[in-house]
């Protein structure tokens, strides 16, 4: 994420290290946290409701199944944060009737599933989970490789129509093999270790400049990859570049009797150009993971070009459905939301700027986000100093479209001065929030 400008102002406030400040700051919030309703979609692991819990957060409900749009909009009105996973569309359309929503947490690693720039004029900062399951996709990925070369779908399929294929012919092994990985970022770079330590040459290729780990090799371009490699495996982000990505003409580069493997994103790949370089042999087999259009739901039947083809794996976006990911997931999303509803830290946001606050010793804090535009800072500024009340220190970020700005003040302040309202109605705000108020005494 790219900042236009930030600044820190006169923070006066001790920052050592291991400062934990004393009493308890969360002491008044401005909303009590048994008020505060969480909406968990699409069985989101118990790691989620868990940590919840542990912080207070005791109204959480959670759905095991994704919710259509409609479902979605009278759910919302009543809904301050918000867990969804992949298959739950929020539009801008949907967004709106969040009127409660404060923050969004994605429970994966895409969140091309929301409208990132809706939820940011409305305020909403989106959090994700972009590196606890980078372990489960590689592990998958280098499975169904060893699948792959072995033949494994072909002779899985004969076993169970009554075959005995107990022949050599089109088994091999990985050794010494060539994996070009496409999108050398988390997933690509723990795979390129772990099919090196099994002896595999590994070879890269990204738009951006990587480090290469161990022996690895990077490429100048994708076509030379593809001419290089045994088999390809794709790790890269939902885009307009990547986007078919992988056309009939990109699959007639690859080597004949290569391998093809997608678990990044389904509109990556042309599917019914691959069907075709399967059927006619170029492509001796492939594993998809990932699909342009995938079921909402258990009930709704998957179609796909690629069935039917005995040399396929496909898997229904399981890459990082293992127990460990989701637990880790489920954990790293929900601190987020936590930290964020508490104290205002928007650390690890996807959509927002990134402000990473700890709660602080004595002190009342307010938020504030606003469109990007001269004079909102002093505004917010002459709210307290108008009336006498101290600053402790202001953060702003701003990006050149919305901008954050936390505000500790010393002491104890009467909310009920009428300081929300007057912040509220500086023009350009989006949304004001009185986080929580310094403890007595």
């Amino acid at each position: 994420m790219h900042f236009i400008y930030e600044r820190q102002i006169c923070y006066a406030l001790p920052h050592k290290r291991n400062y934990q400040p004393k009493g308890n700051p969360l002491e008044k919030l401005s909303l009590p946290k048994n008020k505060i309703n969480v909406l968990l979609v699409e069985n989101i692991h118990k790691s989620a409701i868990e940590l919840f819990k542990r912080q207070g957060y005791g109204n959480v409900e959670s759905v095991r199944d994704a919710l259509s749009a409609d479902e979605l909009k009278v759910k919302l009105k009543d809904v301050h944060i918000l867990g969804i996973r992949s298959r739950t569309k929020l539009t801008k359309d949907v967004l709106a009737a969040g009127e409660k929503l404060l923050t969004i947490g994605a429970f994966c690693i895409g969140t091309n599933q929301i409208d990132l720039k809706a939820a940011k004029s409305l305020g909403v900062p989106v959090f994700n989970a972009p590196y606890s399951n980078t372990r489960s996709v590689a592990e998958l990925v280098l499975a169904e490789i060893i699948m792959l070369f072995r033949g494994i779908p072909q002779r899985n399929w004969g076993a169970h129509e009554g075959g005995w294929d107990k022949t050599v012919k089109g088994a091999r092994e990985i050794r010494g093999k060539t994996i070009g990985i496409v999108g050398y970022g988390h997933i690509g770079t723990q795979l390129s270790i772990m099919a090196e330590a099994m002896g595999m040459q590994v070879r890269y290729y990204d738009i951006v400049e990587q480090l290469a780990l161990g022996n690895a090799t990077p490429c100048r371009s994708l076509d030379g990859l593809l001419a290089a490699s045994d088999v390809v495996t794709l790790h890269v982000p939902e885009t307009p570049e990547t986007k078919n990505m992988m056309t009939a003409a990109k699959f007639a580069k690859m080597k004949k009797g290569s391998f093809f493997i997608n678990a990044s994103r389904g509109t990556t790949v042309d599917i019914p150009a691959l069907a075709d370089a399967l059927k006619d042999g170029h492509i001796a087999g492939a594993a998809i993971d990932v699909f342009p259009k995938e079921p909402a739901g258990p009930d709704e039947k998957f179609k796909s070009p690629l069935q039917g083809l005995r040399n396929v794996i496909l898997t229904p976006h399981i890459g990082g459905s293992t127990e460990e990911a989701q637990a880790n997931i489920g954990g790293e999303v929900a601190e987020k939301l936590v930290k964020y509803s508490d104290n205002g830290s928007t650390l690890g946001a996807v959509n927002f700027v990134e402000v990473a606050l700890p709660p602080q010793s004595n002190t009342t804090r307010f938020m504030h986000i606003h469109r990007d535009e001269p004079g909102v800072m002093m505004r917010i500024t002459e709210v307290f100093s108008r009336r006498g009340i101290n600053i402790a220190g202001q953060y702003l970020r701003t990006d050149g479209n919305i901008g954050y700005v936390v505000t500790d003040v010393i002491g104890r302040v009467k909310v009920g001065m009428g300081i929300r309202k007057e912040l509220a109605d500086i023009p350009g705000t989006v949304r004001t929030r009185f986080l929580y108020e310094a403890p007595r005494g």
